[in-house]
Order: C-alpha cells, then structure tokens, then sequence
C-alpha cells in the first residue's frame, strides 16, 4: 500500500526529481544539487519505509555501493588527512550512497523509461548546441564553454567527450529498441552524429577511448560472430583512418604519443598532459605500495602526494587521473577491491535486468567506468559521478524483478 496526502506528495516531488536529474546532469551543476536535496527530502519524509529496506536488501548492485561508500567513510577515520580534507572528499563520494535512493525511485519501468528519455534530450540539446558553436551560431561566454576549434557546450572537453561517447551508445540503443521506424531513423541518426561529434569536433582521449571500447560492446552483443569478428577488424582500422585525418582526434593522438615518447621517470613533466600523468600513477603506485592496506585515508591523497613529491621539482596533485590508484591510495588493496567488485557485480547482474535495453545499456555502464577510471578519478568528478550514480540506480531500479514478474506500482 502506498502512502497518501503529504507523503504521496514526497514520494511523487521524489520521483520526478530522479527523473529530471537525467536532464540536468549534463546541463547544470546548480539544477543537479537542487534536485538531488528533493530527492533525498521525498525518500526521507515519503513514508514506504519497508520497500525501501527491501529495495536495498534486495538489490545486490545497491550493497555494492553502499560497500564501497562504507569503505570510504572507514578511511576517513584513518590515514594522515585532517578531519576538513577527509570531510570534503568523502562529500564527493556521497553519491554512491544515493544509489539505493535512486534505484528505489526507479523500480518502476515508466519511470525508467522517462529518466532515459530526460538524459536522451538532454544530450540531443547538448548535441545541437555543439554544432551551433563549431558553425559560429553560438559564441563562447555564459553557459557556453567552447569555441569553434573545441565546440563544447555545458562542460569542458573531457567531461562533454564522456558524455557523448555514452550517448552515441545510448542513442544506437534505442534506436535497435524501438520499433516505430520513425523512432528509429532519429535516434540513428542522432547517434551517427553523437559520433561524430565525439571523433570529428570535440577533443578528449577519454571520450575516444570509452567510444571505441563502447563499439565493440555493441558489435559483440547483437552482430553473429562472423560478422562481428569483420567489425572487430574494421573498427580499429577507422580510428587510424581517423588519426591520419587532420582533426581533433589526429591532433590529440599525435600530440599523447609525442608527449609519452619525450616522458623520462624522475623528471618533472608540467608541460605535458600525458606525461603528468604517467608521472602521477608513478609516484601513486609508490603511495600505494607504501601503505598497501588501508592506505592514507579517505582525504589523505593530497598531503600524501605532497610529501612524495616535496624537493622533485614534480607538481603536486589532488588526485592521480586514476579511479582504482586514487582509491588503493586512500583505502588499500580493502578499497580497491570493493570498487572491482562493484563493477563486477554489475556486469553479472545485467543479465537479469529487465529488458535487453537495459542489460545493454548496464554492460556499456560498466565498461565507460571500466575504461574511464583509467583516465580519470571519475567519482569525484561532479558530473561523471552523478552520473555513474544516477544510471546505476535507474538500471539496476528492476533488478529485483524478472521479466515475469509484475512491476511495482509508481511511487
């Protein structure tokens, strides 16, 4: 039974800020903490308190979160950091826990599908605009990041390069989904260009590589084995087809392999992208391995690197560009086990999500995190956590229930 009056209220204001927040993650940081306080007031006050137990109990996606988060929320009781520092990091991490508030939210299949369809028009808008600014329609200045030579929008290029190459999936998705044929012209078409917004306009190693592990995803997933072994062949042959193009992506593979060959350990590499990174996971690999357990703490990593670096002439960083180095540097080997875990939970438990849909879309989560986190510290990035939080609880919302199963009536 489902509560009325106030209650039903909170758990409708709840809802439908789960569902606008596919909308305005890729749009706006402002909008994104005003809907996530309306969604955490409405699970609070909103009354159902048994199905949310069960929700959580019940959903072994949710347990995983709630474990790493556990884990992060240990080391900030642990390490060299000071109680501001670990308050501050463990606040990013707080997204993990909004999981199961999430998947709650979403255990209903319309509100699934309402909160795909929210992110698909929002990246549609986000698409549009790119394009407005490569052909000088739009100029930089305001909510307007890019220029025509980086035609980025709402974010910078390696968050709006994560987006789009997930969107592009996504849009194929749907479009293989749907069986109106106008349906799936748009989004074909719509993910024809999410691509080549990705490799033609926009650059960002992240994006390119999250794009192409996400292509063979797909051609795994729906072509027969002959013909996905041809994709398997031709898709690496496009990207160096794309690298001798003169282009973002030729630039941006030109520029990674010149600064990987000049990159010598123990020197500094400031001037370098590729080399600072390299410099990085180096210098972390010897935090890590120093503290192999339970590491610095939740919040230590920028003292700790601080110290490693002190008298090198290396920059100093607050985090290594690096998920599983970021969270073995904080918690251990205890931390970064729980987030392979995760990641492997979740790629077994999108077998028995639902529809095909949203398996398909749970595997393409798991490898854009998969792939990302070795680039990126993808969960303290606003916008790539929230992200990864809000899908992860939107997908694995019907895991509990099989497709026999009678769905639960909306919130």
């Amino acid at each position: 039974m489902y509560p009325s009056g106030a209650l039903r209220f909170a758990n409708h204001s709840g809802r439908y800020a789960a569902i606008g927040l596919g909308f305005t993650i890729p749009l706006s940081v402002a909008l994104d903490n005003t809907l996530l306080g309306l969604l955490v007031v409405g699970w609070i006050v909103g009354g159902c308190y048994a199905v949310k137990w069960a929700t959580i109990k019940n959903n072994i996606v949710c347990l995983g979160t709630l474990a790493l988060f556990a884990v992060l929320l240990l080391g900030a009781f642990l390490g060299v950091q000071s109680a501001t520092d670990a308050q501050q990091h463990l606040i990013k991490y707080l997204d993990l826990a909004i999981v199961p508030v999430f998947a709650y939210y979403f255990r209903d299949p319309v509100t699934r599908q309402r909160g795909l369809l929210a992110f698909a028009a929002a990246m549609t808008l986000v698409l549009a605009c790119s394009f407005l600014v490569k052909f000088g329609v739009l100029e930089f200045g305001g909510p307007i990041k890019g220029t025509p030579l980086s035609p980025v929008v709402f974010k910078f290029r390696v968050t709006h390069n994560f987006l789009m190459a997930f969107s592009a999936f996504l849009f194929i998705r749907l479009a293989m989904a749907s069986t109106l044929k106008a349906e799936r012209v748009i989004f074909g078409v719509l993910g024809l260009l999410a691509v080549g917004n990705v490799t033609l306009m926009v650059e960002g190693a992240t994006g390119y590589i999250i794009l192409l592990a996400l292509s063979l995803v797909l051609v795994f997933s729906v072509l027969p084995k002959r013909l996905a072994m041809v994709a398997i062949i031709a898709i690496p042959m496009i990207a160096c087809v794309l690298a001798a193009v003169p282009g973002p992506f030729a630039k941006r593979v030109s520029t990674i392999t010149k600064e990987i060959e000049a990159w010598r350990p123990g020197t500094s590499a400031q001037y370098s992208s590729a080399g600072l990174r390299l410099e990085f996971y180096k210098n972390t690999l010897e935090i890590v391995a120093e503290h192999p357990v339970v590491g610095v703490g939740t919040g230590g990593f920028p003292k700790a690197y601080a110290e490693k670096v002190r008298g090198t002439g290396m920059a100093e960083t607050q985090n290594p560009h690096n998920e599983y180095l970021m969270i073995a540097a904080q918690t251990g080997l205890i931390g970064l086990l729980a987030l392979l875990g995760l990641f492997a939970m979740q790629w077994i438990a999108a077998k028995r999500l639902p529809t095909r849909l949203e398996t398909g879309l749970a595997h393409g989560l798991v490898v854009t995190m998969v792939i990302g986190c070795l680039l990126n510290s993808l969960l303290l990035d606003h916008t790539e956590g929230l992200f990864y939080a809000w899908l992860t609880g939107l997908l694995y919302g019907g895991l509990e229930y099989g497709p026999r199963d009678k769905p639960p009536a909306p919130t």
